[in-house]
């Protein structure tokens, strides 16, 4: 039992770790959301699998395999799902964009523009004598303990930090999203029912070595993923900056959607 067992671990592990639209959700999510929403949506998919494994306890799982219009409805729908994520993340770099050259210039016109007028009013401005405000002005009062008074340059102050990635308002829309795409997999509930059987233990009950194996591949996803996460986040400083999110963005869109279309135009 304990070399079945470790055969079934081996395969379980390699599926969990071959890149795919799992992955491709997560990433996207660690991207434009942050890495509290990405576990998320790891704690969704890691869900969804815990709700194929109750449907194929109960037979529906195997029904699905049966069908191939049922198959090939949910295979559809999880495509759509898959082109869906993946039409946001490229909407989302490009809600991002930088300024245009056109735009940058007529900011930086506008700035020097202010600045001159700055100078000129300065400039134009007779000196007052120690201790008294110049005329037409009210003195200022004095600065709090702290603080620079007005007009005066301020000593130098601590860089601000990185700007994070924007949280998603509601914390439960990560993990939906993360349950709704793995169970729009059809192919998860066809492995349940067909290649799992054969990697149960033998000396264990068929139900019993079905939800030990269902246990065993939700724990190695959470782990995967969440490995992953942590991984993405150790990079956060350079993930933080504005044209690596664009990047990133682009690339987890143009892949949910390749996995969207791959599965559309595949064989019924």
């Amino acid at each position: 039992m304990p070399t079945h067992l470790a055969t079934a671990t081996g395969v379980l592990a390699l599926l969990t770790v071959t890149p795919g639209p799992d992955m491709a959700v997560v990433t996207r999510r660690a991207v434009v959301a942050g890495a509290r929403d990405a576990l998320r949506t790891a704690g969704g998919i890691a869900t969804g699998l815990l709700v194929w494994g109750a449907l194929a306890a109960a037979g529906l799982a195997a029904v699905l395999a049966a069908s191939p219009t049922a198959y090939r409805i949910v295979e559809l729908l999880g495509a759509g799902y898959l082109v869906l994520l993946g039409a946001q993340a490229l909407w989302q770099a490009r809600r991002t964009a930088p300024l245009s050259a056109a735009g940058a210039v007529a900011e930086a016109v506008a700035e020097a523009a202010a600045e001159a007028a700055a100078d000129t009013v300065a400039d134009a401005t007779p000196p007052a004598p120690a201790g008294q405000a110049a005329p037409g002005t009210t003195p200022a009062p004095p600065a709090p303990t702290g603080q620079s008074a007005p007009g005066t340059t301020p000593g130098p102050s601590a860089p601000a930090p990185p700007s994070a990635p924007a949280r998603s308002a509601a914390p439960g829309g990560a993990w939906r999203t993360g349950l709704v795409a793995n169970l729009l997999n059809p192919k998860i509930g066809v492995f349940y029912t067909g290649l799992l059987p054969t990697l149960a233990p033998p000396g264990l009950p068929a139900a019993w070595g079905m939800g030990l194996l269902v246990l065993l591949h939700v724990a190695l996803t959470g782990a995967w993923l969440g490995s992953y996460v942590l991984l993405l986040a150790k990079a956060g400083p350079a993930l933080r900056r504005p044209g690596v999110q664009r990047g990133l963005g682009r690339v987890a869109g143009v892949v949910l959607i390749g996995f969207g279309l791959a599965v559309a135009t595949a064989a019924g």
